[in-house]
Protein backbone atom coordinates (compact mmCIF):
# COMPACT_ATOMS: atom_id res chain seq x y z
CA UNK A 1 0.00 0.00 0.00
CA UNK A 2 0.98 3.90 -0.97
CA UNK A 3 1.03 6.30 2.01
CA UNK A 4 -1.05 9.89 0.46
CA UNK A 5 2.91 11.20 1.00
CA UNK A 6 3.77 8.98 -1.38
CA UNK A 7 1.22 8.86 -3.64
CA UNK A 8 1.71 12.81 -4.33
CA UNK A 9 5.52 12.60 -4.63
CA UNK A 10 5.18 9.98 -7.24
CA UNK A 11 2.10 11.39 -9.23
CA UNK A 12 2.70 14.58 -9.07
CA UNK A 13 -0.54 15.65 -7.55
CA UNK A 14 -0.46 17.52 -4.37
CA UNK A 15 -1.36 16.22 -1.20
CA UNK A 16 -4.65 18.32 -1.18
CA UNK A 17 -5.75 17.49 -4.50
CA UNK A 18 -5.75 13.96 -3.33
CA UNK A 19 -7.76 14.06 -0.87
CA UNK A 20 -10.24 16.57 -2.90
CA UNK A 21 -10.70 13.93 -5.62
CA UNK A 22 -11.08 11.42 -2.79
CA UNK A 23 -13.88 13.89 -1.75
CA UNK A 24 -15.11 14.34 -5.44
CA UNK A 25 -15.40 10.51 -6.08
CA UNK A 26 -12.74 10.83 -8.96
CA UNK A 27 -9.38 8.91 -7.43
CA UNK A 28 -10.86 7.09 -3.88
CA UNK A 29 -7.86 5.24 -1.89
CA UNK A 30 -7.94 1.90 -0.97
CA UNK A 31 -8.25 2.35 2.62
CA UNK A 32 -8.73 4.95 5.25
CA UNK A 33 -7.41 4.59 8.27
CA UNK A 34 -10.71 4.54 10.59
CA UNK A 35 -8.91 5.94 13.88
CA UNK A 36 -6.41 8.47 12.16
CA UNK A 37 -8.22 8.95 8.66
CA UNK A 38 -4.87 8.52 7.05
CA UNK A 39 -5.67 7.64 3.03
CA UNK A 40 -3.80 4.68 1.49
CA UNK A 41 -3.44 3.74 -2.21
CA UNK A 42 -3.14 0.34 -3.83
CA UNK A 43 -0.31 0.03 -5.66
CA UNK A 44 -1.82 0.04 -9.53
CA UNK A 45 -3.85 3.20 -8.44
CA UNK A 46 -0.39 5.14 -8.96
CA UNK A 47 -1.69 5.10 -12.83
CA UNK A 48 -4.78 6.74 -12.34
CA UNK A 49 -3.15 8.91 -10.33
CA UNK A 50 -0.69 9.76 -13.15
CA UNK A 51 -3.00 9.95 -15.66
CA UNK A 52 -5.15 12.31 -13.14
CA UNK A 53 -2.57 14.77 -13.20
CA UNK A 54 -1.91 14.65 -16.90
CA UNK A 55 -5.72 15.36 -17.61
CA UNK A 56 -6.09 18.13 -15.56
CA UNK A 57 -3.04 19.51 -16.63
CA UNK A 58 -4.88 19.41 -19.84
CA UNK A 59 -7.71 21.04 -18.11
CA UNK A 60 -9.90 18.54 -18.86
CA UNK A 61 -13.47 19.08 -16.39
CA UNK A 62 -13.83 16.64 -13.47
CA UNK A 63 -17.04 14.83 -14.86
CA UNK A 64 -15.26 13.87 -17.94
CA UNK A 65 -11.91 12.55 -15.97
CA UNK A 66 -14.50 10.47 -14.42
CA UNK A 67 -15.25 8.19 -17.42
CA UNK A 68 -11.63 8.87 -18.73
CA UNK A 69 -10.09 6.83 -15.52
CA UNK A 70 -13.53 4.18 -16.10
CA UNK A 71 -12.70 3.86 -19.61
CA UNK A 72 -9.18 3.85 -19.56
CA UNK A 73 -8.11 -0.03 -18.45
CA UNK A 74 -11.13 -1.25 -20.52
CA UNK A 75 -11.18 -3.16 -23.63
CA UNK A 76 -13.75 -0.80 -25.51
CA UNK A 77 -11.43 2.86 -25.54
CA UNK A 78 -13.79 4.60 -28.09
CA UNK A 79 -15.43 6.68 -25.18
CA UNK A 80 -11.93 7.48 -23.77
CA UNK A 81 -10.98 8.55 -27.21
CA UNK A 82 -14.18 10.63 -28.33
CA UNK A 83 -13.31 12.11 -24.81
CA UNK A 84 -10.04 13.09 -25.42
CA UNK A 85 -10.72 14.17 -28.85
CA UNK A 86 -13.83 16.16 -27.81
CA UNK A 87 -11.37 18.44 -25.22
CA UNK A 88 -9.02 19.16 -27.87
CA UNK A 89 -11.98 20.29 -29.64
CA UNK A 90 -12.62 22.61 -26.98
CA UNK A 91 -9.41 24.03 -26.47
CA UNK A 92 -8.90 24.71 -30.02
CA UNK A 93 -11.71 26.29 -29.81
CA UNK A 94 -10.56 28.21 -27.03
CA UNK A 95 -7.78 29.35 -28.09
CA UNK A 96 -8.95 30.20 -31.27
CA UNK A 97 -11.36 32.75 -29.43
CA UNK A 98 -8.72 34.12 -27.47
CA UNK A 99 -6.69 35.03 -30.41
CA UNK A 100 -9.18 37.19 -32.05
CA UNK A 101 -9.81 38.91 -28.35
CA UNK A 102 -5.85 39.51 -28.09
CA UNK A 103 -5.60 40.98 -31.50
CA UNK A 104 -8.49 43.40 -30.76
CA UNK A 105 -7.12 44.46 -27.63
CA UNK A 106 -3.69 45.03 -29.59
CA UNK A 107 -5.56 47.05 -32.06
CA UNK A 108 -7.28 49.18 -29.16
CA UNK A 109 -3.69 49.52 -27.64
CA UNK A 110 -2.13 51.17 -30.75
CA UNK A 111 -5.58 53.54 -30.91
CA UNK A 112 -4.67 54.88 -27.70
CA UNK A 113 -2.80 57.65 -26.29
CA UNK A 114 0.76 56.86 -24.46
CA UNK A 115 -0.72 58.29 -20.93
CA UNK A 116 2.87 57.51 -19.46
CA UNK A 117 4.07 60.09 -21.73
CA UNK A 118 2.27 62.52 -20.93
CA UNK A 119 3.14 62.32 -17.18
CA UNK A 120 6.48 62.42 -18.14
CA UNK A 121 8.46 66.18 -18.07
CA UNK A 122 11.64 67.84 -19.31
CA UNK A 123 12.98 68.69 -15.49
CA UNK A 124 11.88 68.52 -12.35
CA UNK A 125 13.79 68.87 -8.64
CA UNK A 126 12.61 68.20 -5.85
CA UNK A 127 13.82 67.29 -2.29
CA UNK A 128 12.85 64.43 -0.16
CA UNK A 129 13.41 63.68 3.58
CA UNK A 130 15.93 60.58 3.42
CA UNK A 131 14.70 58.99 6.31
CA UNK A 132 11.16 58.56 4.71
CA UNK A 133 12.22 57.61 0.96
CA UNK A 134 14.06 55.08 2.71
CA UNK A 135 11.35 53.87 4.66
CA UNK A 136 8.89 54.29 1.52
CA UNK A 137 11.73 51.97 -0.65
CA UNK A 138 11.95 49.46 2.36
CA UNK A 139 8.34 49.31 2.44
CA UNK A 140 8.10 48.13 -1.61
CA UNK A 141 11.20 46.84 -2.76
CA UNK A 142 10.58 42.84 -1.60
CA UNK A 143 7.35 43.33 -4.41
CA UNK A 144 9.41 43.95 -7.65
CA UNK A 145 9.27 41.60 -10.08
CA UNK A 146 12.03 39.84 -11.10
CA UNK A 147 10.19 38.03 -14.32
CA UNK A 148 12.68 38.62 -17.58
CA UNK A 149 9.05 38.12 -19.51
CA UNK A 150 7.51 41.52 -17.79
CA UNK A 151 10.40 44.07 -17.52
CA UNK A 152 7.79 46.70 -17.17
CA UNK A 153 7.49 45.35 -13.39
CA UNK A 154 11.53 45.13 -12.56
CA UNK A 155 11.16 48.75 -10.99
CA UNK A 156 9.47 50.54 -8.68
CA UNK A 157 7.17 53.27 -9.80
CA UNK A 158 7.97 57.10 -8.19
CA UNK A 159 4.42 58.79 -8.73
CA UNK A 160 4.81 62.39 -7.91
CA UNK A 161 1.88 64.07 -7.51
CA UNK A 162 1.40 67.42 -5.62
CA UNK A 163 3.88 67.16 -2.39
CA UNK A 164 3.66 63.46 -2.41
CA UNK A 165 5.50 61.01 -4.05
CA UNK A 166 4.25 57.28 -4.09
CA UNK A 167 6.70 54.28 -4.59
CA UNK A 168 4.50 51.53 -5.98
CA UNK A 169 5.92 47.50 -6.66
CA UNK A 170 4.59 45.18 -8.18
CA UNK A 171 5.02 41.21 -9.24
CA UNK A 172 1.41 40.67 -10.73
CA UNK A 173 0.88 38.39 -6.87
CA UNK A 174 1.86 40.92 -4.56
CA UNK A 175 1.68 44.59 -4.32
CA UNK A 176 3.08 47.03 -2.29
CA UNK A 177 2.70 51.13 -1.95
CA UNK A 178 4.12 53.39 0.00
CA UNK A 179 4.56 57.25 0.72
CA UNK A 180 7.20 60.45 0.82
CA UNK A 181 6.57 63.80 1.19
CA UNK A 182 8.71 66.00 -1.54
CA UNK A 183 8.93 70.03 -1.66
CA UNK A 184 9.74 71.59 -4.66
CA UNK A 185 7.39 70.24 -6.96
CA UNK A 186 4.36 72.28 -8.51
CA UNK A 187 3.76 70.84 -11.57
CA UNK A 188 1.79 68.48 -13.06
CA UNK A 189 1.73 64.94 -11.81
CA UNK A 190 5.20 62.55 -13.23
CA UNK A 191 5.40 59.27 -13.37
CA UNK A 192 8.71 57.60 -13.87
CA UNK A 193 9.77 54.11 -13.37
CA UNK A 194 13.27 53.41 -11.33
CA UNK A 195 14.81 50.00 -12.18
CA UNK A 196 15.13 47.81 -8.96
CA UNK A 197 18.98 48.39 -9.29
CA UNK A 198 19.22 51.74 -9.04
CA UNK A 199 16.55 51.79 -6.43
CA UNK A 200 19.37 49.79 -4.55
CA UNK A 201 22.22 52.07 -5.25
CA UNK A 202 19.37 55.13 -3.98
CA UNK A 203 18.66 53.22 -0.58
CA UNK A 204 22.23 53.16 0.13
CA UNK A 205 22.93 56.53 -0.13
CA UNK A 206 19.93 57.41 2.55
CA UNK A 207 21.63 56.60 5.82
CA UNK A 208 21.36 59.97 7.02
CA UNK A 209 18.89 62.57 8.45
CA UNK A 210 19.41 65.41 5.51
CA UNK A 211 17.23 65.89 2.67
CA UNK A 212 18.56 64.51 -0.28
CA UNK A 213 17.47 65.79 -3.97
CA UNK A 214 15.63 64.17 -6.49
CA UNK A 215 16.04 65.20 -9.82
CA UNK A 216 13.99 64.03 -13.26
CA UNK A 217 15.40 64.58 -16.40
CA UNK A 218 13.80 63.59 -19.54
CA UNK A 219 14.61 59.71 -19.15
CA UNK A 220 17.00 59.73 -16.62
CA UNK A 221 16.92 59.96 -12.74
CA UNK A 222 19.97 61.33 -10.13
CA UNK A 223 19.50 61.25 -6.15
CA UNK A 224 22.17 63.48 -4.90
CA UNK A 225 22.77 62.93 -1.06
CA UNK A 226 25.54 65.26 -0.35
CA UNK A 227 28.37 64.72 -2.38
CA UNK A 228 27.03 61.43 -3.36
CA UNK A 229 24.85 60.50 -5.95
CA UNK A 230 23.24 57.41 -8.06
CA UNK A 231 21.97 58.54 -11.39
CA UNK A 232 20.43 56.11 -14.20
CA UNK A 233 18.09 55.64 -16.96
CA UNK A 234 14.35 55.08 -16.02
CA UNK A 235 12.78 52.17 -17.53
CA UNK A 236 10.60 52.80 -20.96
CA UNK A 237 7.26 50.94 -20.33
CA UNK A 238 4.63 51.68 -18.92
CA UNK A 239 3.44 50.94 -15.40
CA UNK A 240 0.11 49.64 -14.66
CA UNK A 241 -2.68 51.72 -13.36
CA UNK A 242 -1.92 51.12 -9.41
CA UNK A 243 -4.85 53.09 -8.26
CA UNK A 244 -7.35 50.92 -9.64
CA UNK A 245 -6.29 48.23 -7.86
CA UNK A 246 -5.99 50.11 -4.90
CA UNK A 247 -8.06 47.82 -1.80
CA UNK A 248 -11.10 48.61 -0.29
CA UNK A 249 -10.97 48.47 3.63
CA UNK A 250 -11.23 45.07 3.90
CA UNK A 251 -14.68 44.04 6.17
CA UNK A 252 -12.58 41.81 8.79
CA UNK A 253 -9.67 43.51 10.35
CA UNK A 254 -7.37 42.07 12.42
CA UNK A 255 -4.16 43.44 14.83
CA UNK A 256 -1.07 40.72 14.81
CA UNK A 257 2.20 40.59 16.87
CA UNK A 258 4.75 39.90 13.92
CA UNK A 259 6.84 37.95 15.78
CA UNK A 260 5.09 35.42 17.55
CA UNK A 261 2.93 35.81 13.96
CA UNK A 262 5.93 35.40 11.83
CA UNK A 263 7.09 32.18 14.19
CA UNK A 264 3.70 30.55 13.81
CA UNK A 265 3.48 31.07 10.03
CA UNK A 266 7.68 29.51 10.45
CA UNK A 267 6.41 26.34 12.11
CA UNK A 268 3.07 26.04 11.84
CA UNK A 269 0.67 23.88 9.21
CA UNK A 270 1.01 24.55 5.05
CA UNK A 271 -0.38 23.08 1.85
CA UNK A 272 2.15 22.10 -0.21
CA UNK A 273 0.04 23.06 -3.87
CA UNK A 274 0.99 20.88 -6.86
CA UNK A 275 4.57 19.56 -7.60
CA UNK A 276 6.79 22.53 -7.49
CA UNK A 277 4.71 25.42 -6.36
CA UNK A 278 4.85 27.49 -3.32
CA UNK A 279 4.44 26.46 0.34
CA UNK A 280 0.77 28.04 1.17
CA UNK A 281 0.02 29.21 4.39
CA UNK A 282 -4.06 29.34 5.18
CA UNK A 283 -5.14 32.02 7.28
CA UNK A 284 -9.01 33.07 8.83
CA UNK A 285 -9.99 35.34 11.50
CA UNK A 286 -11.70 33.86 14.35
CA UNK A 287 -14.69 35.03 16.43
CA UNK A 288 -12.42 36.98 18.90
CA UNK A 289 -10.34 38.85 15.74
CA UNK A 290 -7.04 36.96 15.82
CA UNK A 291 -5.61 35.64 13.21
CA UNK A 292 -5.43 31.38 12.93
CA UNK A 293 -3.69 29.16 10.87
CA UNK A 294 -6.26 26.71 9.12
CA UNK A 295 -4.80 22.99 9.74
CA UNK A 296 -5.63 20.22 6.92
CA UNK A 297 -9.59 19.35 7.13
CA UNK A 298 -10.66 23.02 8.63
CA UNK A 299 -12.93 23.73 5.52
CA UNK A 300 -14.18 27.75 6.94
CA UNK A 301 -15.94 29.25 4.02
CA UNK A 302 -13.94 32.17 4.71
CA UNK A 303 -10.27 31.02 4.52
CA UNK A 304 -7.54 32.66 2.55
CA UNK A 305 -4.44 30.90 0.87
CA UNK A 306 -1.72 32.93 0.49
CA UNK A 307 1.98 32.34 -0.49
CA UNK A 308 3.86 31.74 2.52
CA UNK A 309 7.06 33.06 1.58
CA UNK A 310 5.43 36.09 0.06
CA UNK A 311 3.49 36.98 3.72
CA UNK A 312 6.33 36.74 5.29
CA UNK A 313 8.45 39.48 3.28
CA UNK A 314 5.13 41.23 3.91
CA UNK A 315 5.39 41.28 7.42
CA UNK A 316 8.90 42.52 7.42
CA UNK A 317 8.55 45.21 4.93
CA UNK A 318 5.99 46.13 6.94
CA UNK A 319 8.80 46.81 9.70
CA UNK A 320 6.60 47.54 12.88
CA UNK A 321 6.20 45.04 15.73
CA UNK A 322 2.50 44.87 15.35
CA UNK A 323 0.87 45.04 11.80
CA UNK A 324 -3.08 44.69 11.10
CA UNK A 325 -4.16 41.89 8.16
CA UNK A 326 -7.66 43.01 6.08
CA UNK A 327 -9.91 40.24 4.86
CA UNK A 328 -12.90 40.51 2.52
CA UNK A 329 -13.94 37.74 0.28
CA UNK A 330 -11.76 34.42 0.49
CA UNK A 331 -10.94 35.36 -3.73
CA UNK A 332 -9.98 39.08 -2.84
CA UNK A 333 -6.20 39.54 -1.40
CA UNK A 334 -4.53 40.31 1.49
CA UNK A 335 -3.74 44.26 2.58
CA UNK A 336 -1.33 44.26 5.41
CA UNK A 337 -0.78 47.51 7.12
CA UNK A 338 0.96 49.69 9.40
CA UNK A 339 -1.15 50.66 12.50
CA UNK A 340 0.58 54.30 12.61
CA UNK A 341 0.31 55.12 8.88
CA UNK A 342 -2.76 54.07 6.48
CA UNK A 343 -0.67 55.15 3.16
CA UNK A 344 2.04 52.44 3.66
CA UNK A 345 0.48 48.49 2.42
CA UNK A 346 0.65 45.70 0.41
CA UNK A 347 -1.50 43.27 -0.66
CA UNK A 348 -0.84 39.55 -1.43
CA UNK A 349 -3.43 37.73 -3.88
CA UNK A 350 -4.99 34.48 -2.81
CA UNK A 351 -4.44 31.26 -4.24
CA UNK A 352 -6.97 29.05 -5.24
CA UNK A 353 -7.21 25.73 -2.97
CA UNK A 354 -8.35 22.38 -4.87
CA UNK A 355 -10.36 21.13 -1.53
Amino acid sequence: MRSIGEMARDSGLGVSALRFYDRAGVLVPAWVDPVSGYRWYEPEQLEDARLLARLRRAGMPLADIRLVLAGWSGADTELVRELLRAHLRRLEQGLSDARGEFSALRALLDQRENVMTSLRTDTVRLSVAAPELAAALDAVRFAASTDPELPMLAGVLFDIEGDHLHAVATDRYRMAVARAGVGGHEGSRVQVIVPTALVDAMRALLDGEAPVLLSLDGDHVTLEAGDRQAAGRCLDHDFPDYRRLLPRAGERRAVVEVAAFRQALETGPVRSAEAGAADLSVLRVADGGSVVLCADGDDDPDRVAVNREFLLAALAAGARERLVLEFAAPTAPIVIRRPDDEDAFSMLMPVRLED
